[in-house]
């Protein structure tokens, strides 16, 4: 175990320095810059999003650069998985694509007395995905509805099930759309069945997958794919639709300043 106690915020610190991106955030001049102290040394477990991996492994690389000695491990099996490893004392940090529920945290509160702390360490984009050579740009969340659910609680009129109902042409006019999500233990796939389902329910013919990088894979693979997830995972294989909130609207990039200011219809927080 830890020698030290070190927050969370210090670890987001030491792990952002040094890291690029094209679209930082200002960050305060007044800030000092963080100092290592001695004596740390342990195990510490991350348990939870498959989202979040990437950012985790990030984090923990530039940790481990100020605390050599200290051993972290990243678990990513989905959101659901957080909770009772932070409960079970089995993970110290619990990443995770959603809020805590209700009963989650008064489970945690039971056993330690206290409520679990929270911190929002990113805005993310749910996207949704197509192959590369898929001639489509954008989909209205309506569509998006009556692509996956089959409710269609957002009103559109008919099922979507073939490219040609998204005016598509040539050979793929007839082509059945390949559906590709999340599992039940994703705090994904419980994101988009809120909020771009309206709480309806997934069809059946949805290929769950156990992670964002195979939802990823089987579009590159399938031309007929699409599919959601974090836009962390991304590959040259596919390509990201454009939204807009309503049929007619003009459609919305999945960029960081739309996730920023709202724009973007599937836009989330990130939370530990």
């Amino acid at each position: 175990m830890f020698k030290k106690v070190i927050s969370f915020a210090a670890l987001l610190a030491v792990a952002t320095t040094g890291v690029a991106s094209a679209e930082a955030l200002k960050v305060d001049k007044g800030l000092k810059k963080y100092q290592a102290v001695g004596g740390v040394s342990g195990n510490l477990n991350s348990i939870g999003s498959d989202t979040l991996n990437n950012l985790m492994t990030m984090w923990a690389e530039g940790f481990r650069k100020k605390y050599p000695n200290v051993n972290i491990q990243i678990e990513g099996k989905g959101s659901s998985t957080a909770p009772p490893a932070l409960i079970a004392g089995t993970a110290q940090l619990a990443p995770m694509s959603r809020e805590m529920k209700s009963s989650e945290i008064d489970a945690f509160e039971k056993k330690y007395g206290y409520k679990p702390t929270r911190i929002a360490v990113a805005i993310d984009t749910i996207a949704i995905f197509v192959n590369k050579d898929n001639p489509l740009k954008s989909l209205s969340m309506q569509t998006v509805d009556a692509i996956f659910s089959k409710n269609r609680k957002r009103g559109y009129e008919t099922d979507i099930v073939t490219w040609g109902q998204l005016g598509l042409t040539g050979k793929m006019a007839s082509q059945p759309i390949s559906l590709y999500g999340r599992n039940s233990a994703s705090g994904t796939y419980g994101f988009f069945k809120e909020h771009a389902l309206k709480k309806g329910d997934y069809k059946d013919t949805v290929k769950e997958q156990p992670g964002s990088a195979s939802v990823v894979q089987g579009i590159t693979k399938d031309l007929n794919g699409i599919g959601y997830s974090g836009i962390g995972y991304k590959t040259s294989g596919v390509k990201v639709l454009a939204l807009s909130e309503k049929e007619g609207q003009p459609a919305v990039a999945a960029s960081y300043e739309n996730a920023l200011n709202n724009t973007y219809p599937l836009s989330r927080f990130l939370y530990v």
